[in-house]
Formats: C-alpha cells, structure tokens, sequence
C-alpha cells in the first residue's frame, strides 16, 4: 500500500506542531519535513532539545518522516536559496546538509533530500560541475558515518535539471550506495522525455524519496492535483510495480494559505487515484 504524506513546506503559516497534528488527523502516514527558521531551525542553539521533541511528535502521531532541505531564506535572507553547491562560498551550504543528515539520524528519518542548484551565470559548466561532486562527497560522507539515505533531487533550471543529470552526477561520485533520488512527479511531466510511469521505473532502483504534484509539459509550477496534465492512476500503479516503500509526500509549496483545505482534497485525490 502506498504511504501518502505532505510537505510542511505547504503549511508555512502552521507552528509545526499544529502543521503535524492536521496532517495526521487527515489521514496521512507520513511528512516531508523542510528544515526552515519556523519548523525545525538546524542553527537553533538548543536543537537538540528541539530535534528531541519533535521525535517525540512523529511517533505519538505515528508519522514517517523525511528531511527536506529546500527552504527559500534559510541560509542568506537576501538571495533564495543561496548559497548553493555551485556559488563561490559552498561552505554554509554543506555544513546545513551535514546538520540535516545528523537531525535525520536522530529522527529516524528515511532519506534527507536536496538538490544541485543554478549554475551562476560567471561559473564555468565543467567547474561547477567539480564544484557539486566535491559537495556532494562531502554529504555522502557524513550520511554513511550516520546511516542515512540521500535523495539527491533533479530540479528544473539548476545544473542537474532531469534523470540524465542525476546519472550523470552519480556516475561521477562512484554510484555510492546512499546516494540515491528524489523524484518529483510533477517535474517528469514538465520536463522529461519520457511518460511518467517510464520515469518512475527508471529511477526505481535507486528511489528513496517521492514527491508528488500535477504539472503541465515545459511549465515548472506546482498544481494541485487535477488542475494540470498527469494521468496519476498509472503512476501510482507503476510505483506499487516497483515496489517502492518510502513516502509519496504531497509537494505544493504555495498553497499555505489554504493548507487544512488543500491537503484534504489532496488525500482523496490521491486515494481515489491509488484505487482505479
């Protein structure tokens, strides 16, 4: 059976505790938990103690969890997402996924994902390409001294954009064992060649973290579920096939206005989609 869960990055205007309790008072299994100054600060001076309770929440909620590592401000309130693996200074960067490898460990997390980010308009291809393996071992070196799995996610627009990206970034590192992917729905259709019930066999053998949303072709925004152009059921279909057992978390960032609302009608969405 597929284990549905939602974003909290969907619950921006929630405290995580009361964002935790509706999503596991609708019904969902699990949670996509973004590291962010609102909801689990990783440079908190008493993270411990914070880490601790909210281990103590997922389980009195009996929720799943994987980290995310997307959050827009987190690490520089001027610039989104900077910086990334691929600016000049990485540093800040690799030491918030090392802190979220170690909070993963404690909560027993199933994977901690992230991405490669935009390639810097001055930064040669071949050098940022350098620059994101050596990141990236740096990650992997502390998920391996943890036991924690990597979802490494192809994102439209940044270095690594799609599965040959992913393939191509894996190769390069060895193929590590933690090493493995997040694959975002949504982004199949707005990017790939292939359908996506194809997508999702071909990263099959190394998925350990599903995000799901509707999307249209060529156009990176996230949907709620209906509104765009994916046929779910063969979707969900293909990843019952495979056998996938990690979560398949609900990834629609910008509908916190809306939350409660939206995560319901996305939990029969999903529901009615897994059994037709």
């Amino acid at each position: 059976m597929i284990r549905f869960g939602y974003g909290t990055n969907g619950f921006a205007n929630h405290s995580l505790d009361d964002a935790l309790a509706v999503i596991a008072d609708l019904g969902y299994t699990g949670v996509a938990l973004t590291l962010d100054h609102q909801h689990l600060d990783p440079f908190a001076a008493d993270l411990p103690r914070r880490v601790d309770r909210v281990a103590g929440r997922l389980a009195d909620l009996e929720l799943g969890v994987v980290i995310e590592t997307g959050a827009r401000y987190l690490l520089d309130p001027w610039r989104k997402h900077s910086p990334t693996f691929l600016d000049p200074e990485p540093d800040r960067r690799v030491d918030f996924l090392v802190r979220a490898v170690r909070i993963a460990a404690d909560l027993n997390a199933e994977a901690v994902s992230f991405w490669s980010g935009v390639r810097p308009s001055d930064v040669d291809e071949s050098v940022a390409w350098k620059q994101l393996v050596a990141c990236c071992a740096a990650v992997i070196e502390a998920a391996d001294r943890h036991g924690v799995p990597l979802g490494f996610e192809p994102e439209p627009g940044m270095l690594v954009g799609d599965l040959d990206g992913y393939d191509r970034l894996a190769g390069l590192l060895g193929w590590p064992d933690r090493f493995g992917i997040t694959l975002d729905i949504g982004h199949c259709r707005a990017v790939e060649r292939a359908s996506v019930p194809d997508c999702v066999r071909r990263a099959a053998p190394r998925l350990v973290n599903v995000q799901i949303d509707d999307m249209r072709i060529g156009v990176h925004e996230h949907l709620e579920f209906g509104t765009g152009e994916i046929d779910f059921p063969p979707v969900l279909a293909a990843l019952v096939e495979a056998g996938y057992q990690g979560l398949v978390a609900v990834e629609l960032p910008r509908h916190s206005h809306a939350a409660p609302d939206v995560a319901r009608r996305s939990l029969d969405f999903l529901y009615q989609a897994a059994t037709r």
